[in-house]
């Protein structure tokens, strides 16, 4: 029950929701009234815009940029200048959703200044309304420069893309003797000034746990249900490429990649028969 009004908690955000922009203190009242949001990746205006009309309240313009949109192997090969863009485009068709966008590898672990100036330079360039990190205990003094410059900080921790090569590979963490650590990031990030923190890949109890602990949203990839809020990345979602590969906490809601191929597809065919274009097609 909602204690000020006594009423039942808010259903999921709706279009009405969105009528008006969403704000981080949205984030925070829906985890209080127990309401579960969706938050997915974006990188280009018109995938922005889809998005938006299907009232997804945040958008991430995620460093998983590198091997979606360029093709890297890894995370830490894209540049700051590479995601201002992309972001730039998102924000330009995100509607009314908040729309945060990560920091690269390398551009905010050197010191406070390097943290500051780069997310400053993110934001007043693409127009995105907060910024995400990643790390726990170690990069706690970052979160709270940058929230301290006006900067708000969506954190990450669990399993760390950026530090893949630390992490030796893509495991589940805070597993065993790791509990304990990603529960001290977690309070970490928190009392650092985060608005929000993603969990990837940690045991379903314990991340389950952490949300019950934290005054701030948790938003679970690969992490369980209990989260506040999920995240997924939006081709694996839809499944492009078809037949791409998926992790294990990946859903598939659509099978865009197929029907991409088969539409390319039909088209070459009718060009090459002379099918198209037609007579309706010409001026």
């Amino acid at each position: 029950m909602n204690s000020d009004t006594g009423s039942t908690p808010a259903t999921p955000p709706t279009p009405a929701t969105l009528s008006k922009p969403v704000r981080i203190s949205d984030l925070l009242s829906w985890k209080a009234e127990g309401t579960k949001w969706a938050m997915l990746t974006a990188y280009d205006y018109s995938t922005a815009q889809a998005m938006s009309q299907a009232d997804i309240p945040v958008l991430l313009v995620g460093d998983s940029a590198a091997n979606v949109i360029y093709g890297y192997k890894t995370t830490t090969e894209v540049s700051l200048d590479e995601m201002i863009p992309l972001a730039r485009g998102v924000v330009r068709g995100a509607g009314k959703a908040l729309v945060v966008a990560d920091l690269p590898f390398g551009t905010y672990e050197a010191s406070d200044e390097q943290a500051v100036l780069s997310a400053a330079r993110m934001m007043r360039e693409s127009g995105a309304h907060a910024v995400k990190i990643e790390g726990g205990v170690r990069i706690a003094p970052r979160i709270r420069a940058l929230v301290d410059a006006g900067i708000p900080v969506m954190a990450h921790i669990g399993f760390t893309p950026q530090s893949v090569h630390s992490l030796s590979g893509f495991k589940v963490q805070g597993r065993a003797g790791g509990a304990d650590a990603l529960r001290a990031d977690a309070r970490a990030v928190a009392e650092a000034g985060a608005f929000a923190v993603v969990l990837e890949m940690v045991p379903a109890d314990l991340a389950a746990e952490v949300t019950r602990d934290l005054p701030i949203p948790t938003i679970g990839i690969g992490a369980g249900r209990e989260t506040d809020a999920q995240v997924l990345v939006w081709q694996d979602m839809v499944e492009l490429p078809a037949g791409g590969f998926a992790p294990k906490f990946v859903r598939r809601f659509g099978a865009i990649g197929a029907a991409l191929t088969d539409a390319a597809r039909d088209y070459r065919d009718a060009v090459a028969s002379g099918d198209f274009p037609g007579e309706e097609h010409a001026y």
